[in-house]
């Protein structure tokens, strides 16, 4: 059958919604002979700079001449981004016979992210991937990559975030995150506040795991523009320049570098020049993306209160005359702590609801943002908004895409003419 109507069954797995656990997943594994068993996982959970991270180490891994998989979700316009083999998507026709597989033997109600993790666990194996960089779809121990047995975790920073499914504190988000961690296996952490660092210790001491902490164990900083030195487990590494752009990239990078330089011990070499060629190799579309023209877009896809926050302070690196918001917001996420610390550097915000059935609609939007004490104008789609931006802007303004992966996702797929379908998970 034809990838597209495969993808049409898959995507109607929708309906069974998001359920917390690995045993349909691990099911579904067990009918597909266990494919991951053949390769070995590196788990990258947390709440913001999952995708960066997963992308900085991938590349590393990949120029240091090992087959690399990574995984990441959701996509921006192709379902095939989700799955990259030494940076490239897998061949449509392939890409069929696998998913038509799992397709047949997978549980009635396994999910859609079940059965996605599952196709990327027996397309890596039948690729022979060495190493897969796999980032969890929202939780940890309960999520479906959890069924992948990991060597290594990364933990990016940890706040609130999907609630409904993970915890309402930050402590209980941390438990769930932690725990993916397999007992005995290193644990590479970002800086956490000291509730969610203390969850985490707990964790790596009962599971007897290796515990190395950003800021104590390694660290990056910048130095000068565009230009990062690592502090790390084994020496130093100056002037870096990362592929990926934004301040909030130093954490990112210094936590896939941290990584790197811990898979030595356990039977995966990583020359020292691998990192270096690594960080600046990695690419990862969607996150501080510039689009030239008169005026420019930049898209990100800051989708909660922290990545907003990072995204606003990234915005110092960028001249412009005014900056133009185009947002676009999922219903379920806290908009007002979102929008606050983006809305007062706009001169101006054209809200807009993305094609995807949880979006917040625009008129809402714009509504919440009049209250709030900024201007703001209700667009309709993500297409009509953009559309009306750049009519009004001037040349030297910027216009700023941001609020939701599946506002950029949409955008781009505008751009390029391609057609647009948001699928969470």
């Amino acid at each position: 059958m034809p990838l597209a109507g495969l993808l049409e069954k898959l995507y109607a797995r929708r309906r069974f919604g998001i359920r917390p656990g690995i045993d349909r997943v691990c099911t579904l594994l067990n009918r597909l002979g266990n494919p991951e068993r053949n390769f070995r996982t590196i788990h990258v959970v947390g709440t913001n700079g999952k995708g960066s991270t997963t992308a900085f180490l991938s590349s590393i891994l990949s120029a240091a001449g090992h087959r690399t998989a990574r995984f990441t979700s959701p996509h921006l316009i192709n379902f095939s981004e989700r799955f990259c083999i030494d940076g490239k998507e897998p061949e449509v026709g392939r890409l069929a016979v696998w998913l038509e597989k799992v397709l047949s033997l997978a549980p009635d109600e396994a999910t859609f992210f079940e059965i996605v993790t599952a196709l990327a666990a027996i397309m890596f194996a039948e690729e022979q991937v060495e190493v897969a960089v796999v980032e969890a779809g929202m939780g940890g121990c309960s999520d479906a990559t959890a069924a992948l047995p990991g060597m290594m975790t990364v933990i990016t920073p940890i706040s609130l975030d999907h609630c409904a499914y993970l915890g309402a504190t930050q402590e209980q988000i941390a438990a769930e995150k932690a725990a993916i961690a397999e007992p005995g296996t290193p644990v590479i952490c970002a800086h956490q506040a000291q509730t969610v660092r203390d969850i985490i210790l707990s964790f790596s001491r009962c599971g007897e795991s290796r515990l190395l902490w950003a800021g104590d164990d390694f660290a990056a900083t910048w130095h000068g523009p565009g230009r990062l030195e690592y502090r790390g487990i084994h020496g130093t590494l100056s002037r870096l320049k990362p592929g990926i752009p934004g301040r909030y990239q130093a954490e990112n990078a210094s936590l896939a570098l941290a990584a790197s330089e811990t898979l030595d011990g356990l039977g995966i070499s990583v020359p020292h020049d691998a990192l270096a060629l690594g960080i600046s190799a990695a690419r990862w579309p969607g996150r501080l993306e510039l689009i030239p023209g008169q005026p420019r877009l930049l898209l990100d896809g800051a989708h909660n209160p922290s990545a907003a926050a990072a995204l606003a302070d990234a915005l110092g690196d960028y001249h412009y005359g005014r900056l133009l918001l185009v947002v676009g917001i999922m219903a379920d996420k806290d908009a007002a702590a979102l929008l606050a610390p983006l809305a007062p550097r706009a001169a101006k915000c054209y809200c807009v609801t993305p094609a995807i059935e949880r979006a917040m609609d625009d008129v809402t939007l714009a509504g919440m943002l009049t209250r709030m004490g900024f201007e703001a104008q209700a667009c309709g789609s993500v297409c009509h908004g953009i559309e009306i931006v750049q009519n009004e802007a001037r040349p030297d303004d910027m216009i700023l895409v941001a609020g939701s992966l599946f506002t950029v996702g949409e955008t781009k797929a505008w751009l390029t003419g391609s057609t647009f379908k948001g699928i969470r998970g």
